[in-house]
């Protein structure tokens, strides 16, 4: 036996995985490799639809299936198909009118299964489609003629979000969604019961691993249920306080080679499972 085998390794992608420039390090590639071969299942979940994170795919080559849209959505590359597939109601349109018309300063982002679309623009945005090199595909947010995965609000400034979160919260149809900040910048709308942690176990069964074998890593407040549904969570060093409160212990940050060091201690038994 191996000695990895038996073990899932799932890490979030931005804050985490990538560093500030979003490049994955030589000595985190290596790390993964050296966990890979010597049976490790290693996986990300993202907030990303599976196009947008094809680079971070080809990079370090998972063994096991992603999860996506924030945990809305499970996908296996090698066959180009969706394990599980969490559908945003129609509804989420009345909510996203009501950003419109009360907060027009903010962007405002459909993401389907396939494509990510930008119905209405602003600084925010910009940096975003900057970082992530996505194309400029515009549409109505309206658009339903795909399967909708979320819908996403973007804005520089954290209290504009924070006024958006109220907003939001307050509306009758609240109770029907889930809602989370995924990052400084960015609030989404997510079918109701979606979230990373209830991922995982989606994942788990499909490498075949005990979820009590799983080591889950993050660094931000969408990454917390994947934090504790995890038989370990570690939050790395930048993680905001929500992420390290849920996780049981922290590591080095995204700068230093997370991922690396987690194996490094699961190679030496410093992470008991």
């Amino acid at each position: 036996m191996k000695k990895f085998e038996g073990i899932l390794l799932c890490t979030d992608l931005d804050g985490t995985l990538l560093r500030a420039d979003k490049s994955i390090s030589r000595e985190n590639k290596e790390a993964i490799d050296y966990f890979k071969a010597n049976g490790g299942r290693f996986t990300f979940i993202t907030g990303r639809v599976p196009t947008a994170a094809q680079a971070v795919y080809d990079a370090v080559r998972p063994n096991a299936p992603i999860g996506c849209f924030n945990g809305g959505g499970v996908y296996d590359y090698e066959t180009d198909t969706f394990l599980h597939f969490s559908e945003l109601p129609e509804e989420s349109i009345v909510l996203t009118e009501l950003v419109d018309r009360e907060l027009p300063e903010i962007g405002i982002q459909l993401n389907t299964a396939r494509n990510v679309y930008f119905c209405k623009d602003n600084p925010a945005q910009q940096d975003f489609r900057r970082i992530t090199g996505l194309p400029y595909k515009v549409c109505s947010y309206r658009k339903r003629d795909e399967t909708v995965g979320k819908m996403i609000f973007l804005h520089r400034e954290g209290a504009m979000l924070e006024r958006l979160a109220e907003l939001l919260a307050a509306h009758p149809l609240a109770a029907h969604f889930d809602f989370i900040r995924s990052e400084k910048t960015i609030y989404e709308i997510l079918p109701k019961g979606a979230s990373k942690g209830a991922a995982l176990p989606h994942i788990a069964r499909a490498a075949c691993v005990d979820m009590k074998r799983t080591v889950a890593v993050g660094d931000f407040d969408n990454d917390v249920s994947m934090l504790k549904a995890a038989g370990v969570g570690i939050a790395v060093e930048n993680a905001s306080e929500a992420a390290k409160r849920a996780a049981d212990r922290i590591t080095v940050s995204n700068e230093e080679h997370a991922i690396a060091r987690i194996i490094r201690n699961l190679d030496a038994g410093q992470i008991v499972l």
